[in-house]
């Protein structure tokens, strides 16, 4: 099974980049972020002429998470289970293959002195509280936290900003400690190799940039996958969006 994970900020935007993106790399699932629709603007058609069928949870203008797979979707769900309505669209799971798959869209937090920052970790707690224990799963999507100093191009002046803070760190770890593996780690251990560039101040051109875009996969999956890879061409065309896509394979029993 080869499982994508795309930030489009803005599908309607994007919709020929997702279209012809498929076409070449032929996934069997992707996972958007930042899709930026209510569900009855998405461009399904799109996509199922594609061969997809698409399970979507979006608002206008902001957030938004979609799912788009080649092979059945069963399950589907919306949000955290069991828990209130939440007005912001970042959660969305499908059960695909014997995987459950979600397409995660974790606040970005705005600044660590904010509320928004409060709000990021605590959904954190809710994805550890929704995936213990965490079966046969893979959660995709664009996280907002850099990992480890591998994936920040400047370690010294972002160490305890946004996006690489200890708290956030600390909030990424509950979720290694469930058994669920970077995908992208098992097969590259060099740093320097990012997902997200602003889209200001030639952050592409001088690689000053982030990888903050996953997908974590729980021990049984991760110990079937052969390739993990960040598709940076993307977002070397025209008019792109700020993230490239990460793709990976696994071999199904």
């Amino acid at each position: 099974m080869r499982i994508a994970t795309w930030n489009v900020n803005s599908i309607r935007a994007r919709i020929d980049a997702v279209v012809d993106w498929l076409g070449r790399v032929e996934p069997d699932v992707l996972c958007m972020q930042e899709t930026k629709v209510v569900d009855d603007d998405f461009p399904t058609d799109e996509l199922q002429r594609m061969g997809y069928a698409v399970a979507m949870s979006g608002q206008k203008t902001y957030n938004g998470v979609a799912i788009a797979s080649r092979l059945p979707m069963r399950a589907v769900t919306v949000g955290f289970e069991g828990g209130e309505p939440d007005p912001e669209k970042r959660l969305i799971a499908a059960t695909i293959g014997g995987v459950r798959v979600l397409s995660a869209y974790i606040p970005n937090g705005k600044s660590v002195e904010s509320q928004s920052f409060g709000q990021k970790l605590r959904f954190f707690d809710r994805l550890v509280t929704a995936l213990t224990p965490p079966g046969t799963v893979a959660l995709c999507g664009d996280f907002n936290v850099a990992p480890d100093e591998r994936d920040v191009f400047d370690p010294e002046g972002m160490r305890g900003q946004l996006h690489f803070h200890p708290d956030e760190h600390r909030a990424l770890a509950r979720l290694t400690e469930l058994g669920l593996v970077d995908a992208y780690r098992l097969h590259h251990a060099e740093g320097g190799r990012y997902s997200w560039w602003d889209y200001r101040g030639g952050g592409l051109a001088k690689n000053q940039g982030l990888r903050i875009d996953l997908v974590l996969l729980s021990r049984d999956l991760a110990e079937r996958c052969t390739r993990a890879e960040i598709d940076v061409s993307e977002r070397h065309k025209d008019k792109p969006s700020d993230h490239a896509p990460v793709v990976v394979d696994v071999t199904l029993p």
